[in-house]
């Protein structure tokens, strides 16, 4: 016990070596502070500073305070955002902004030109929507039988 807080403490010895390892150790621990508290908090904030930028009206988005919203206008100048929470708009700082759940469709003259994909993506849709209306008619039929049972 007594040789650890002399080690910890950098108590002089007969060995010059030994005087050093405190002074060593408080690097060490400095090092290791910043490799697993600081460092990670800066990749935090950078990502977080990203998502910032990137935001635009139409992103579904939660706050701080878990409220879910779209995004109605941004401020850069003020730096807030205004949020249309299903009719009611708040308006927020942007750094209250947590996540991006959806991001809103790009603008028409961003979007890539490709006719061959786009007619295969909306064959896909369309037989996506006659399969969802068809479940829709099973579900609606299958309620109306059981209210005529009753």
């Amino acid at each position: 016990m007594n040789s650890l807080s002399s080690f910890v403490l950098g108590a002089a010895s007969s060995n010059n070596a030994s005087g050093y390892s405190g002074i060593i150790l408080i690097i060490l621990m400095v090092a290791l502070m910043y490799f697993f508290m600081i460092r990670p908090q800066q990749k935090q904030r950078k990502e977080h500073q990203e998502m910032m930028n990137e935001l635009h009206p139409g992103d579904e988005v939660v706050t701080i305070g878990r409220m879910h919203g779209k995004i109605d206008s941004i401020n850069k100048a003020d730096r807030t955002v205004t949020l249309d929470c299903e009719g009611i708009y708040l308006t927020f700082d942007m750094v209250a902004i947590a996540r991006v759940v959806k991001r809103a469709d790009a603008p028409a003259s961003e979007a890539p030109q490709n006719n061959e994909a786009d007619s295969a993506s909306s064959a896909v849709d369309s037989a996506d929507a006659a399969t969802a209306d068809s479940a829709a008619n099973e579900t609606t039929s299958a309620a109306s039988a059981n209210d005529e049972q009753k």
